[in-house]
């Protein structure tokens, strides 16, 4: 039986503009099957979490235009489990407010807080290290995050600075360091005490009120005067009306970042952050040139290195393509080579403003 003192907040919030055009601002990437499984990744997440943490403890924030989207994927998912935000204001004022909402119908809550759009593998092993950090936030005034041994010098994510003496599993946290330069993340996985930074974090509703309170103290005003009315019929009248005034700010910057109780475990599970076309590729299937199909039936000459996409089996012909990203959307047809994927965000703006925002 699943310990009734266990939750989670899963982070459902984001567009994902670089699955553009699969992800849109009405449907992003949270609600597609993106790995052709069958199941959308906020289903997988969900799943994955709900090996561990009872079904109704689980939280969904989300963005207030996706709540029926939320609870249309989610069918075991009760209105009480969707945390609506009326403006977009990073991680931290959304997760002070679930953790209050938490605490006021939990006080011995222990938490995880995870984003919806994440591969996991090894969901058996992930469940050990949440469970490791569990019992340690249970016992202990601590932040914890779950951080990913990293396996290439990698400048899209921060790292996670850990104790180099230590010889515990779960360690003391020197300090987050922000996305580095190739030659510094080269230093960094040189030196042999440093983790990705996943977004992954595990805590008792207990500290981490405490820690908003201690670091951003306007934020937890603004949120404290709330909680008469939260979980009640009249929670968003007052969510409407207050969350907008609160900070834009990440909860890495608001308390991770200045808190001396943090703490970390090397994740032992594979992970990627399916941030990117190219990051989806690496984790699919691939033909014997290289090529990584989802829905599509191909007939491929001489083309190696591809990512193709469509819906329904369409049938796509590629001849004399190399590493380039093919995906089919409705009225979108988007051909970008992978060495420049990290552009397609720039590119969806043009395309909003020459065709219309409705393309995106």
């Amino acid at each position: 039986m699943k310990d009734k003192n266990y939750y989670a907040i899963l982070m459902a919030g984001g567009v994902g503009s670089r699955f553009w055009p699969v992800s849109t601002q009405d449907f992003p990437k949270q609600f597609h099957d993106m790995l052709g499984t069958g199941d959308t990744l906020i289903q997988k997440t969900f799943n994955r979490l709900a090996h561990i943490i009872p079904k109704e403890n689980i939280f969904i924030l989300t963005n207030a235009r996706y709540n029926d989207l939320v609870l249309e994927q989610l069918p075991e998912v009760e209105q009480r489990q969707v945390v609506l935000e009326p403006a977009m204001r990073n991680t931290a004022p959304c997760i002070l407010y679930a953790s209050l909402k938490i605490q006021k119908e939990n006080p011995d809550a222990v938490m995880i807080v995870a984003p919806s759009d994440h591969w996991i593998e090894d969901e058996q092993t992930f469940a050990e290290n949440v469970q490791q950090a569990f019992n340690f936030c249970s016992e202990n005034n601590a932040l914890m995050t779950l951080g990913i041994q990293p396996n290439f010098p990698n400048t899209g994510y921060g790292y996670i600075e850990y104790d180099k003496n230590s010889v515990e599993a779960i360690k003391s946290v020197n300090q987050f360091r922000e996305k580095p330069d190739y030659k510094t993340a080269k230093e960094f996985i040189a030196q042999g005490n440093f983790l990705w930074n996943a977004g992954i974090f595990m805590w008792s509703v207990k500290s981490v009120v405490g820690a908003f309170q201690n670091n951003q103290p306007e934020l937890f005003e603004l949120f404290k005067t709330g909680i008469s009315v939260y979980n009640t019929e009249f929670e968003y009248d007052f969510i409407r009306d207050n969350y907008p005034k609160a900070e834009n700010i990440s909860v890495d910057y608001a308390i991770m970042e200045k808190s001396t109780n943090v703490h970390v475990i090397a994740a032992e599970f594979d992970w990627n952050d399916l941030g990117t076309w190219g990051s989806l590729y690496d984790k699919l299937d691939k033909d014997e040139s290289g090529n990584t199909v989802v829905n599509a039936r191909t007939l491929v000459e001489d083309a190696s290195g591809n990512m193709i996409r469509t819906k329904d089996d369409k049938i796509v012909v590629v001849d004399g393509l190399q590493d380039y990203i093919i995906v089919d959307k409705d009225e979108v047809l988007l051909i970008f080579p992978k060495s420049k994927e990290q552009d397609i965000k720039k590119t969806l703006q043009q395309v909003k403003e020459k065709f219309g925002e409705q393309y995106g």
